[in-house]
Parts: C-alpha cells; sequence; structure tokens
C-alpha cells in the first residue's frame, strides 16, 4: 500500500526539513514571527516592515541579537548560516533580504 511508504518517508524527514512555504510574503510573515519568539520582542510580526533595518535604529538589533537569530534560521530551515560570516552582513541587513535568502538556499 502507497500510502503507509509516504507516511514512513515523511516521518524520518528531519525536522529541519520543513515544507516549504508558499509565497515570499507568507515566508516574510513567517520570518518575522520567528524574530518576534526567539528574540521576545515587544512588537507584532506585522509591525516588522521588511525593509526596515534590523540593526541599530532599525528593529534595534544588537550582533548577539543577531547571532540568536542565525541559530533559530539555521535549526529552522536547514541552512548554514552565520551572522559572522561577512557576506551574511547583507542577509541580516532586513526581513526581506532574509527570508530572500532564506527561500533562495531553500530551492537550491
Amino acid at each position: 500500500m502507497l500510502l503507509p511508504a509516504l507516511y514512513t518517508s515523511w516521518k524520518i524527514m528531519p525536522d529541519n526539513h520543513k515544507p516549504k512555504v508558499s509565497s515570499s510574503a507568507d515566508l516574510q510573515r513567517e520570518v518575522a514571527e520567528l524574530l518576534v519568539e526567539c528574540l521576545n520582542l515587544e512588537v507584532t510580526a506585522d509591525q516588522i516592515p521588511p525593509d526596515e533595518a534590523l540593526y541599530g535604529d532599525g528593529l534595534g538589533l544588537d550582533s548577539i541579537d543577531v547571532l540568536e537569530v542565525a541559530l533559530v534560521v539555521s535549526k529552522r530551515y536547514g541552512l548554514q548560516l552565520q551572522a559572522e560570516n561577512a557576506e551574511h552582513q547583507h542577509v541580516f541587513s532586513s526581513l526581506r533580504s532574509l527570508s530572500d535568502y532564506i527561500a533562495t538556499e531553500r530551492t537550491t
């Protein structure tokens, strides 16, 4: 029977291989919710503008916050993402850039 085989293969899939999010807007919302949850922010996901800076004057994250986000994103989406990597500075520049990076890496 096909159904048990599908269930078995789904059941042994690692937790970090979540189903792909349907659209970039959905992914941005999901990542915004992840930021709020993992950093205990005093804003809602809807209050994080996609293009606002995550560091400093924007959302106000510091380097420790970004390290926490990198860890959670890496675990959640199965990506190798290190905040201290110089080329990832742009990735953490805004919610949109972080979401775009996740979407790109998940499709490759």
